[in-house]
Parts: C-alpha cells; sequence; structure tokens
C-alpha cells in the first residue's frame, strides 16, 4: 500500500529527512516514535505534498502509483488522508458543506442533502460529537478534543485507502482517546485501510495494537519492531 525508498526532504533549504525507507502492506497499522525535532511531522506533510516541503531524492509508491507526481487533491482522491496535528479553523465555510463536497469529490458521485444528513448523523453519533457543531462553521470555536473528533469524522466519511494520524492524541483525555481509537478502529475494520500513526505515546497504541513500530531519530528509521520498542522507551527514553 506504501512504499518509502531512500526518501530524503528539506524544509527552508535544511535536510530533515536524510533516508527514510519503509513498507505498510495494504490494511496494516504501523506507528512513528521519536524524539522531537526528529522529523515525524515533516514525514507527514511530505507524504501529503505539502509544498514547504521538498524532496531532494527518493521515491513513494502508494497503492503503485508515484505519490510524489501528484498534486495535493489528487493525492486525497486516490484515497490517502492526513489528520493533523493542528487542526486549523476555516471561518465561512460550514463542517457540513465542506464534507459533503470531499465526499462528492472522494466518490466522484452525488449525494441528496437528506442522505448525506443521515451519513453524518450516524457518523458524529459513533464519535459522541454533538449535533449542533455539524451546523458551525469547519472547527471554529471548537475545543482540541473536538476538532480531533472531527478530524476522525472527516476520515469515517471518507474512507480512505491510507490515513496517516499526526499526533492526533496529543490533547486528548482519556475518554476522548477512547473514542478517537474506537473511530479509527471501525473505519479499518470496514475498508482494511492502511494506518500510520505518529506518536509520543503509548497510550493510543494500546487501544490501536499496531502491527509494527519505528523509531525515527535525526532523519532516518533506526529501529523496528513490535510493542517492545514502546516498553524500552517509556522506561530509558532515546538515549540507549
Amino acid at each position: 500500500m506504501l512504499k518509502i525508498k531512500n526518501l530524503h526532504a528539506t524544509r527552508e533549504e535544511k535536510e530533515i529527512l536524510k533516508g527514510i525507507n519503509l513498507n505498510i502492506p495494504k490494511g496494516e497499522i504501523h506507528a512513528i516514535m521519536g524524539p522531537n525535532g526528529s522529523g515525524k511531522s515533516t514525514l507527514a506533510s511530505t507524504l501529503m505534498g505539502n509544498e514547504e516541503m521538498e524532496v531532494t531524492q527518493g521515491e513513494v509508491l502508494f497503492d503503485n502509483k508515484d505519490l510524489l507526481d501528484l498534486e495535493v487533491h489528487e493525492r486525497a482522491n486516490n484515497g490517502l488522508f492526513l489528520a493533523f496535528q493542528y487542526p486549523v479553523e476555516v471561518s465561512g465555510v460550514p463542517l457540513i458543506n465542506f464534507l459533503k463536497l470531499a465526499y462528492e469529490k472522494r466518490f466522484d458521485t452525488k449525494i441528496t442533502p437528506g442522505k448525506f444528513l443521515r451519513l453524518i448523523n450516524e457518523k458524529a453519533a459513533d464519535l459522541k460529537i454533538k449535533k449542533e457543531l455539524l451546523q458551525r462553521y469547519l472547527n471554529e470555536g471548537f475545543s482540541g478534543g473536538e476538532k480531533k473528533k472531527v478530524e476522525i469524522l472527516q476520515m469515517a466519511i471518507l474512507q480512505p485507502k491510507f490515513a496517516i494520524l499526526d499526533e492526533t492524541d496529543s490533547g486528548l483525555d482519556i475518554s476522548a482517546l477512547k473514542v478517537v481509537s474506537e473511530g479509527v478502529q471501525q473505519v479499518h475494520k470496514e475498508t482494511k485501510m492502511g494506518v500510520l500513526i505518529i506518536t509520543h505515546y503509548s497510550r493510543i497504541l494500546n487501544y490501536l495494537k499496531p502491527d509494527k513500530i519505528h523509531v525515527l531519530v535525526e532523519g532516518k528509521i533506526v529501529e523496528s519492531g513490535g510493542m517492545e520498542i514502546v516498553e524500552r522507551l517509556e522506561e530509558k527514553g532515546y538515549t540507549e
């Protein structure tokens, strides 16, 4: 589903990714952990096509397509999804209208307002999102937890082939983390969606149970394995 080979990327002429190699088979859940400044969010932004990131070397195949040749909207339409670490507020854009347009673009179809409203109400109820939030502008005035839940609502509506969760667990209390994790699990179960979790903490990993965990340090993946890696990192940190 996602194959990254020798990926190098710079931001403002500073090299941040220094040869990433990663292979995530279809339907698997992988996690990346690493200290601050190691390149985790840069990797997420590069995969999604952020123009601030310049790829200087390497290749990325997504569902057997050259991902780096695709524009941002083409990556999204092909089923790549990014849940942001810091979702932005977009004043003047109603959440429901935004999601309906995204749904129609993603699946190249039209859906009646009534049918879409039933769909979004069902998904929002699963995520314990208040109905009044659906009537507001995208993320405007939402709490941090509400923004993160709406990110997962978008994922549930769009049903991507592959989702990148960039520190989606940051700022969530235990109850919200459980709801968000269950939302990810549900989409993964229904669609066999691949998932790449970027996190500092083990809490979300205990819920989602990744197939493999990778450690990213100074722009390179230095170790891969199972949950034993997390246990060691929590005990000793990244110094050993």
